[in-house]
């Protein structure tokens, strides 16, 4: 019986060298067409590759990018902090949303975040990192005017992560309470509102987290000066770059004229009611004496009729 026949150790050679080209070949297309800013850096730091994206970032042709070390675009602080994150990804394979800024051709300095994981050889040994880079300009100028939004509110605004701790606040929630920033800032909600509402106020954020919003809670603060004050909230999810939610944004609205006026109104109409039964009381005075002039006016009617008829 005929045995197989195997291939040739260089076939074989040949086979895995097709392999590791068109793996190559696949690898350089996907780097090149990819939107986002891609590179490929060697574990000192110098670019081997980049698309257009990346020479587009950066105002830079080309050949003015490729074989450039990482760190002749950033601070001398940065250049460390990229070393470090490529001796992270060497170690665990990846790492995820290291904060650099770049300088560009026009001396622009551009706030980007890498997520980069690690190049291996054909033995499994890591050779270099492939970054992506992500423009932040735009996310920036949303955060900042976000930032505008809740700092000029005329609501009380604050922002929490999701175990309550409180991250930003404007004046508006300084005023409503009469603490200091710093009484505020990095505190736990918590700390403002007894421990019932404390349980409802974090289930309204893992409400948040599942719907992206909560209407209408009841919280009831506790001033600097111990008033309670009564409040409505309505939340709605804080995201990350990647959709994921953080925290959630907060508006409060301060019930204490509404409830003074829902008061008023309460008391008006229980003197309203108090006024219509007093009417009432009379009304009955008033019926009953006219029913007994009728009944009076009758009698007298009868006996007058009485009277005429024994004259007659």
């Amino acid at each position: 019986m005929a045995g197989r026949s195997r291939p040739s150790l260089g076939t074989e050679r040949a086979s895995d060298g097709d392999a590791r080209s068109r793996s190559t070949l696949d690898a350089n297309i996907i780097i090149a067409n990819a939107p986002d800013p891609v590179f490929v850096s060697d574990l000192e730091g110098r670019i081997l590759q980049a698309n257009d994206a990346v020479s587009e970032l950066l105002g830079l042709r080309r050949h003015e990018v490729l074989e450039q070390s990482v760190v002749r675009f950033l601070s001398p602080e940065e250049a460390r902090e990229f070393m470090a994150a490529l001796r992270e990804v060497v170690q665990r394979g990846v790492k995820r949303n290291a904060m650099l800024h770049p300088r560009s051709a026009s001396g622009q300095v551009i706030p980007t975040s890498l997520n980069a994981s690690a190049l291996n050889d054909a033995d499994g040994r890591v050779i270099g990192a492939i970054g992506i880079l992500r423009d932040m300009r735009e996310l920036d100028k949303a955060r900042a005017y976000a930032e505008s939004l809740i700092k000029n509110a005329p609501d009380p605004v604050f922002v929490s992560d999701l175990s309550g701790k409180i991250l930003q606040a404007n004046d508006a929630v300084y005023a409503l309470l009469g603490f200091r920033t710093d009484e505020v800032v990095e505190q736990s909600l918590s700390r403002f509102i007894d421990p019932e509402e404390t349980r409802e106020f974090l289930a309204a954020l893992r409400e948040v987290v599942e719907r992206g919003v909560t209407r209408n809670a009841r919280l009831n603060p506790r001033s600097a000066s111990g008033e309670i004050i009564p409040t409505t909230l309505n939340a709605s999810a804080l995201r990350d770059a990647d959709g994921k939610v953080i925290g959630a944004i907060g508006i409060l609205r301060d019930m204490r004229a509404y409830e003074r006026v829902v008061g008023d109104l309460r008391a008006s109409q229980a003197e309203l009611q108090e006024k219509i039964l007093d009417l009432e009381k009379f009304e009955e005075v008033v019926v009953g004496r006219e029913l007994k002039m009728i009944a009076l006016e009758k009698e007298i009617e009868s006996l007058r009729q009485q009277l005429e008829r024994s004259r007659a």
